[in-house]
């Protein structure tokens, strides 16, 4: 989860080091909260140094392992199965930090203690109310690609400590609000290591705009609205195609895919892969879909705070992309990092919902789309 909370970019993590999501200023403003921030931002990058090849990121980088292949948690307290294991030297971290009672999509990185980033590992994740409460677990997590077509990658983005995979569990179930405790249980040889992960605090942002809410009717600038001078608007090199329309005028017309990402000044390098994976899926199977790409700081500049349409979305962290139906409504919402994957789930379950069809959450991302 990339909880760190943001300053300008120099007292970010080291290049190499990406994070998921970043907490926003003013939104986790205690000393102990910074302090916890800070060390999240150091050892979450959910970036991993692999899957550049040119096949767009359409499938999944390395399918999940199978339960079986795991500890059972049968009979077991999850500081049991922890401490069965030896503790591991690979750091475990969340990639993100907006969870709600039900089903969750949990992303995650994994990284040697100086930070070098892991795409080979197997892992499951086992979480519970308490560390003496029932078990949910194993779950295996699969690794998916950030990669892009050459044509949809922006410069430096296949630059060293880019981020370019990461690993990912669909449908945890948090059936209660507050802390939970979670490890992580990863192969080694024949072997198994454990790592504590940060607690997940369920419930912690009750703000962020949810699915099936209307969704904040605020204006978001365009390229007519800054005279042609994308810069102003978007710190992608080159910037997004997505700055034809003002969100205000979509909604209640059109649907919409939003995607709030600032790729220059993502500490988490992980912003730019993010919105070149919406330019990849908007070429190929966004028809019919308005996709808007809404920088994060005003004027560009992390010094200056938050843009007032985060706010408005309730926003602690970013990246994040929204997915809006033609009547107004959430359809889906995702934190962190998407592939193309999951992305081309995301509106896949857009345009079932738009056509009255069922949505599905297989191969897509997020809070679960709306029925």
């Amino acid at each position: 989860m990339c909880v760190t909370e943001r300053a300008a970019p120099a007292k970010g993590p080291p290049v190499g080091a990406p994070v998921a999501s970043t907490v926003m200023p003013g939104m986790n403003s205690t000393p102990m909260k910074r302090t916890a921030a800070w060390l999240l931002a150091v050892v979450v990058c959910l970036g991993l140094a692999a899957c550049s090849s040119d096949s767009g990121g359409d499938e999944a980088a390395r399918s999940a392992p199978s339960a079986s292949d795991f500890p059972s948690a049968d009979g077991k307290s999850i500081e049991e199965l922890r401490s069965e294991q030896p503790e591991s030297d690979l750091v475990v971290s969340p990639a993100a930090s907006v969870f709600e009672p039900g089903s969750n999509r949990y992303p995650f990185g994994v990284f040697e203690v100086d930070l070098t980033q892991v795409d080979s590992a197997e892992v499951a994740l086992y979480f519970a109310k308490s560390p003496q409460s029932e078990v949910e677990g194993p779950l295996p997590a699969r690794v998916e690609s950030l990669s892009t077509k050459p044509a949809f990658r922006s410069l430096g983005v296949e630059a060293p400590g880019e981020a370019r995979s990461y690993y990912v569990v669909e449908d945890v179930e948090f059936d209660r609000s507050g802390p939970w405790t979670a490890i992580a249980i990863i192969k080694d040889g024949d072997g198994f290591q454990s790592s504590r992960l940060p607690s997940p605090v369920v419930g912690q942002f009750p703000g962020v705009a949810g699915v099936g809410e209307k969704a904040p009717v605020v204006s978001t600038p365009t390229a007519a609205s800054v005279g042609g001078d994308l810069a102003k608007i978007d710190t992608r090199q080159p910037p997004s195609s997505m700055h034809d329309a003002d969100l205000k005028d979509v909604l209640g017309s059109k649907p919409a895919i939003v995607v709030f990402a600032t790729p220059a000044f993502c500490a988490s390098r992980v912003c730019g892969p993010v919105v070149d994976v919406a330019e990849q899926v908007k070429a190929e199977s966004g028809d019919g879909i308005q996709f808007i790409h809404m920088e994060v700081f005003n004027d560009n500049d992390p010094s200056k705070g938050i843009r007032p349409q985060l706010a408005a979305f309730g926003l602690p962290t970013e990246p994040w992309v929204f997915a809006i139906g033609s009547d107004g409504r959430i359809v889906q919402r995702t934190e962190g990092a998407l592939g193309i994957r999951e992305m081309t789930g995301i509106v896949r379950n857009l345009k079932a919902y738009e056509s009255g069809e069922k949505t599905d959450s297989a191969g897509g991302a997020g809070s679960d789309p709306a029925p």
